[in-house]
């Protein structure tokens, strides 16, 4: 059977590769180690430093609430924030139970909905943590180990959400942030459900109830609270064509176009033994952590193959500098169906500590097309820059998984779903390579994973080439390349004034199952050229448009889809802001 092969639909993008052993299945085995204990420790104070954040002032103070029987009516307040909803009922039985609600105006209804949330997803990660001692096979350990750390990531994004709430930070990075915690519950549900339905899966199953659809409810608060946001952000209106994008501090704009002879390097990484470290894992574990400050990590020429590397939560602004593509390599070849692991876990190489920055590396999955989904690169760093680097496989290439992202003058090589996630990315001045799949594949360049039409997610391919490599290209009417397949129900992606050679197929976009997202999905093209780009056959759906407007197609640009925080000009990318002149 062909799984995640284009044309069969399971529930989730990853079907059950094969029956797991009975281990999975099993009770509570003791189990004293000290890494558990000490991990159990960790979680418990992370929990109780969250606690006594949000006491201390981190939401608007309340009066107490006094009402008489065990049945509080929902105030007028309640009804209307809960009215803007997906889940209502939810919404109203959550926030009635909730301290203070009950006096509480539309406006503080906002500040509750996330300190709710907060309280809730902190509470999962705890007790979730309490059964990590549990007997596991592979596959579910690596679900469950996928669930934790999704979990720990949302607690501090919900907890950034919150401090900005209160101190009237910006609305973009709330939202993105919001978004980001509501792709991680996806993320741990979809690894969740392709495990079998043993003692583990049930216990996560209940202690992870309603956290998506909670998410949900506050991210669909926060936004109808806001006026100026109507499901893209939209600011800078001015087009212009910038030198470097403004995420960035001057010196890190100098640091991504310096040669690698002008940089001071932090850390050098060489397996010869002539720098600081002599593997990249060794590199980061030396990075310090929460860095206010540009951290350097200057990763020699060779190949680099060092399971499932990671740069965590706390290890942000680190910037991993190669000496170009193709001469530093960081590969690996983890993949779903030799490993039984999660998709998520394949990945040679992931980020999600925010102000991630790679530059001149290739990163690589060789597991090869008969392997299925094998992650060469995933992110989900907040105001991550990837420049000039390659990043190649097969299936499930490049995971853009969350939060805000920009990739420029980069080589993307791929067959089925090879760009994949629910970030707010875009792609700029890059190239992307179409390979030969497997017999019976069809090619897929995105699958994008949008769940909540709150979402400020999507992906924008703009100023870029599309291109068949040559394996393809001496077979392309046997394997048809479709621009994107919608993975989840507001899947959102556009193309503009991009390239398009001639192995796209007329058509353009691909279902996924039957009508499945075809009325809610966003997919645009604007002003695209090349043999592929004609528009007079793509697909009628009711959520497929040719996009004409100017001010349509700029929400979609850097300048006002991943400005944010006018964080990227600090990078040193160049980058144009809007669309081209």
């Amino acid at each position: 059977m062909e799984y995640g092969r284009l044309g069969s639909y399971q529930p989730g993008r990853n079907a059950p590769l094969k029956p797991l052993s009975s281990t999975s299945s099993a009770g509570p085995t003791p189990n004293s180690s000290s890494k558990t204990i000490k991990f159990l420790l960790l979680i418990a104070a992370f929990i109780l430093v969250v606690a006594s954040l949000v006491s201390v002032g981190l939401v608007v103070r309340l009066r107490p609430t006094k009402h008489s029987g065990s049945h509080p009516r929902p105030t007028q307040a309640m009804s209307r924030v809960c009215s803007q909803t997906r889940y209502k009922d939810l919404c109203l039985s959550s926030l009635l139970n909730f301290p203070g609600s009950l006096t509480a105006s539309d406006k503080d209804m906002v500040h509750i909905s996330v300190n709710m949330t907060l309280q809730h997803v902190g509470r999962a990660l705890y007790t979730s943590a309490e059964i990590s001692n549990l007997e596991m096979d592979t596959h579910v350990r690596s679900a469950y180990e996928d669930c934790l750390e999704l979990l720990e990531d949302s607690v501090d994004q919900l907890t950034q959400s919150l401090q900005s709430v209160q101190g009237g930070g910006s609305s973009e990075d709330v939202m993105t942030w919001l978004s980001a915690a509501l792709t991680n519950q996806d993320t741990c549900a979809e690894g969740l459900s392709e495990v079998e339905n043993g003692y583990v899966k049930q216990q996560m199953d209940e202690k992870l109830k309603d956290l998506s659809e909670l998410v949900s409810n506050c991210l669909a608060i926060y936004a109808a609270a806001g006026d100026d946001f109507k499901g893209v952000p939209i600011q800078h209106r001015r087009r212009r064509l910038m030198s470097f994008p403004k995420w960035l501090s001057r010196e890190e704009r100098r640091l991504l176009q310096a040669p690698v002879a002008g940089i001071q390097a932090d850390i050098v990484v060489s397996s010869d033994g002539s720098g600081t470290c002599k593997t990249i894992a060794e590199a980061i574990k030396k990075a310090p952590e929460n860095s206010g400050r540009r951290i350097i990590i200057y990763v020699k020429a060779g190949r680099y193959e060092e399971d499932n590397l990671k740069v965590g939560r706390k290890k942000t602004n680190l910037m991993f500098v190669g000496d170009g593509k193709g001469k530093t390599v960081i590969t690996g070849g983890i993949n779903r169906v030799v490993d039984n692991v999660t998709t998520f876990h394949t990945a040679s190489f992931a980020a999600t500590g925010a102000g991630f920055i790679a530059r001149d590396i290739t990163f690589e999955n060789y597991a090869g097309p008969a392997r299925h989904q094998a992650v060469a690169l995933r992110i989900g760093a907040d105001h991550a820059v990837v420049h000039r680097c390659a990043i190649i496989g097969y299936q499930d290439t490049l995971y853009v998984h969350s939060n805000r992202q920009f990739f420029r003058e980069c080589d993307i090589y791929g067959t089925v779903d090879f760009i994949f996630g629910n970030a707010a990315v875009v792609f700029q001045s890059c190239n992307i390579y179409a390979r030969k799949p497997m017999p019976q594949q069809k090619v897929t360049i995105t699958a994008q994973n949008r769940k909540d039409p709150n979402q400020n997610t999507g992906i924008s391919i703009h100023v870029c080439r599309l291109v068949a490599q040559p394996d393809l290209e001496a077979s392309k009417a046997s394997f048809p390349t479709y621009l994107g397949r919608p993975w989840k129900l507001y899947a959102r992606t556009v193309y503009m004034q991009t390239y398009m050679g001639d192995h796209i197929h007329p058509r353009g976009w691909l279902e996924w199952a039957g009508t499945f997202a075809l009325d809610t999905l966003y997919y645009g093209e604007y002003m695209n050229n090349g043999p592929g780009a004609a528009v007079g056959q793509r697909v009628k759906w009711p959520g497929y448009r040719v996009i004409t407007s100017t001010i349509e197609a700029s929400r979609f640009t850097v300048g006002q889809f991943i400005y944010g925080s006018s964080w990227l000009p600090s990078t040193g990318v160049a980058f144009l802001a809007g669309l081209s002149p």
